[in-house]
């Protein structure tokens, strides 16, 4: 018996530790909303740009800097959509596929969320500065009925990541500013979905992961300027996640009951993608300002999903390497106001046959506006607002319940999203000093 509930909760576990990878705002699990400027133009000009509402994508923004300055924002993201069910089955021990049943329909399963940002920047001297920026680049929420279709695959799924990056910036030359600093991440992840018990007249079962742990990366940059071009380099290292936590099941009934457990001291170990950026900002005319970004993610790093002790196991992901580029404009209407706009194309990590219903990803376009207000020669305020459309994809990764076991059940996942789009609203400020 003892022998048996450990491998129902490996295979339990491993099921729903799945769920670190969930649905974001961006490619993956990632959020760009880190600079209400920069959602303004579709993040096309953020590792060229100066100041620190752009550390986060390049550490050499604040080199040479002449003033202290302060920024502040927040992002209203709304996201919708609909998981329909197309065709899923279960498969039950000694049973013929059946159809999943529950809801075959679901609307809107990733919860809308605010995204703070901030960050501080302060000259030692002409030459060196020192910043400090607090984001939240990878957290979601996904919120899926209990009578879902896709409930043996995702329920409810949280995760909440704040990074911490102290920066040191040089300028020593006229055209040339360096920065370097480290990343240091907390991370919170909750994670439930249901378990089939063996006769489908049976109400459905429950497992519940959580775990949170710190671990750190390290980000580095450079920007080569004149006084018409600005180019931004920068680069931000993978960084290798371990959450220690707990596992709950609950709810299997008759020759399952005896799996029902609390375990705790579970590890969860994945890794970020690192991130290559490359930046353009050209001054056309003093008034116009054309941007141009692309950025390389290496989500290839995001190969497995690995649990320790005591359950041994890993999970493969097969995620891909993928690019996001994009195009803006900023435009000085008057010494009060200045206008911007931009495009971004993402693309996403998962691949057809392997996305799951904790990944309704897909390849997605995002248009954006926004603007600043000069309110004071030392303060002014950002306000963005961006549409974001994605396409169509499947929902096509099979998975089992207790997998390796005597009862194993596998679920045919049939589906697909459709009509996933997003809404983001930014407002922010700056204050020099």
């Amino acid at each position: 018996m003892i022998n048996h509930r450990k491998a129902v909760a490996v295979a339990s576990a491993t099921l729903a530790v799945v769920g670190v990878n969930g649905a974001a705002q961006a490619g993956g699990f990632y959020l760009p909303d880190q600079s209400v400027k920069a959602i303004g133009r579709a993040y096309s000009g953020e590792a060229a740009d100066q100041g620190p509402e752009s550390l986060w994508w390049n550490p050499a923004s604040i080199g040479g800097i002449a003033n202290g300055s302060v920024y502040f924002g927040g992002a209203g993201i709304f996201p919708s959509a609909r998981v329909n069910d197309t065709g899923s089955v279960i498969v039950r021990p000694g049973q013929a596929p059946a159809p999943v049943g529950g809801d075959p329909s679901q609307k809107d399963p990733v919860s809308s969320g605010l995204v703070p940002s901030g960050a501080i920047a302060y000259p030692i001297t002409k030459q060196v500065s020192v910043g400090l920026s607090l984001t939240s680049p990878y957290s979601f929420t996904t919120n899926y009925d209990a009578n879902s279709w896709v409930r043996y695959s995702a329920d409810k799924t949280k995760l909440v990541t704040i990074d911490i990056q102290p920066t040191l910036a040089i300028a020593p030359t006229s055209w040339l500013r360096l920065g370097a600093g480290p990343n240091i991440e907390y991370t919170d992840a909750t994670l439930s979905n249901r378990l089939p018990n063996l006769s489908s007249a049976l109400p459905d079962g429950d497992q519940r992961l959580k775990g949170n742990g710190w671990d750190a990366g390290w980000s580095a940059g450079a920007q080569l300027h004149n006084d018409v071009v600005t180019l931004g380099l920068a680069y931000k290292s993978s960084i290798e996640h371990t959450l220690k936590g707990g596992l709950v099941v609950s709810g299997l009934l008759g020759p399952l009951a005896g799996s029902n457990a609390s375990l705790s001291g579970i590890e969860a170990r994945f890794s970020t993608p690192w991130q290559a950026i490359a930046s353009v900002r050209v001054h056309v005319i003093e008034a116009l300002t054309l941007n141009l970004q692309a950025t390389r993610f290496g989500w290839s790093k995001f190969d497995s999903i690995r649990l320790g002790a005591p359950l041994n196991a890993a999970l493969p992901e097969g995620y891909r390497d993928t690019w996001t580029v994009a195009g803006g404009v900023d435009y000085v209407l008057s010494p009060k106001w200045t206008v911007r706009a931009g495009f971004d194309y993402d693309q996403t990590p998962t691949r057809n046959g392997a996305r799951d219903a904790r990944v309704p990803d897909a390849n997605r376009r995002g248009y954006s506006t926004g603007a600043t207000y000069n309110l004071t020669p030392s303060f002014s305020i950002d306000a963005a607002a961006s549409y974001v459309d994605f396409s169509n994809a499947s929902i096509d990764r099979p998975t089992a319940a207790f997998a390796g076991t005597a009862v194993q059940t596998p679920i045919l996942v049939n589906g697909e999203v459709r009509n996933a789009q997003a809404l983001v609203f930014a407002l922010g400020g700056r204050f020099s000093f």
